[in-house]
């Protein structure tokens, strides 16, 4: 019997299957430019956006969401177990800020430190599935042996 017709098996849009894994990690992250500068326009937000689906895919990870103000982003991604969190955080930062220095060099010049775009800083939660108080429920009781 195959996995799909298995009655362990249900398949699911948030639940991803590798070779020796079933896996659901999603992760909330937000940057802001150096300094808080409110440096975001409408048209650079959507190519923001365009920028970190592309290098999200690149590594096996989906953007299920993207928004921002002026002055930070944030970004809800699907990714793999082999994807490590950095590089969640890092490759995105850096691809994105290159980028758009290079395509709004004109708007984003003057709000520029030293040539740094982002913060090095970022916040980064794990998110999904069951809150953490029925996760702890669930685990204490599981049936132990005899």
């Amino acid at each position: 019997m195959s996995r799909s017709t298995s009655p362990h098996w249900k398949a699911h849009p948030n639940i991803r299957r590798g070779r020796s894994v079933v896996h659901s990690l999603h992760a909330h992250s937000v940057f802001t430019p150096k300094y808080w500068r409110k440096v975001f326009t409408d048209e650079i937000l959507r190519r923001c956006e365009d920028i970190m689906i592309e290098v999200c895919d690149s590594f096996g990870a989906m953007l299920v969401e993207f928004n921002g103000e002026l002055e930070h982003v944030h970004l809800l991604v699907h990714y793999p177990p082999e994807v490590e969190l950095s590089t969640l955080v890092n490759s995105p930062k850096g691809v994105s800020a290159r980028l758009l220095r290079k395509e709004f060099p004109v708007h984003i010049r003057p709000y520029l430190w030293g040539g740094h775009f982002w913060s090095p800083s970022y916040f980064a939660a794990s998110c999904g599935g069951a809150p953490l108080s029925i996760t702890k429920e669930y685990i204490e009781n599981q049936k132990q042996p005899d």
